[in-house]
């Protein structure tokens, strides 16, 4: 059986606890034992580069070097890790070796909770697979990314919050490697509610998957 470890806490207003429990109950039907905890200090396991996927929910907080040290040293060693919104992409301000790990960091959501489309960008990978641009209503994330990341899908800002940024795109969904390990992000998902959109939970889902170890 393969071990999923999900981490939730931080800011309230992303509801991590909730997404926790949704995330697991996606997991347990694939095969997963998940351990579910609400501290950072799970990241300074020992054993956590014996698991499969590390899921953190997460949001503006802050890590101690050697829960980040341990958690990296996991990952790029072949541990997947996966997660969405806030609470993978804006878990730790502060630390950098993070975000280089993830891939990304959110900067901006102008306009807050808005109608906006996510347009995929790579129909054929199987994350992906059968999926259309579809219309989304959320945090629509401006982020700032690397150019390493293997982009699935984005969205384009019309500018009617920021007029600076019309027409300009930026990614949603992405996967990449980070030493052996397979990372996967999605932004989507601002609140448990958003679960229920198919795309995003699909999308979410088969990121997961894929990431696992």
């Amino acid at each position: 059986m393969k071990e999923a470890l999900i981490v939730w806490g931080g800011w309230s207003g992303h509801e991590p606890e909730k997404g926790a429990h949704i995330v697991a109950d996606m997991l347990r039907p694939e095969g997963f034992d998940v351990v579910i905890e609400n501290t950072t200090e799970a990241f300074a396991d020992p054993g956590l580069k014996d698991i499969d996927l590390i899921v953190p929910i997460y949001t503006m907080s802050t890590i101690e070097k050697e829960e980040l040290d341990n958690l990296l040293a996991a990952v790029e060693g072949g541990v997947g890790l996966a997660g969405y919104h806030g609470g993978m992409c804006d878990a730790f301000r502060s630390a950098v070796d993070y975000q280089f790990m993830t891939g990304g960091q959110w900067v901006a959501h102008p306009g807050n909770i808005i109608d906006f489309t996510v347009s995929i960008t790579r129909p054929d990978d199987p994350i992906m697979a059968g999926i259309r641009n579809f219309p989304y209503r959320s945090e629509q994330y401006y982020m700032h990314v690397d150019p390493n990341n293997e982009v699935l899908a984005t969205t384009t800002f019309t500018g009617e919050h920021c007029g600076w940024i019309d027409g300009h795109s930026c990614p949603v969904v992405w996967k990449r490697r980070h030493g052996d390990g397979r990372v996967f992000y999605s932004a989507l998902g601002h609140v448990a509610a958003e679960f229920e959109v198919p795309e995003m939970a699909t999308i979410l889902k088969r990121g997961m998957l894929w990431a696992a170890r």
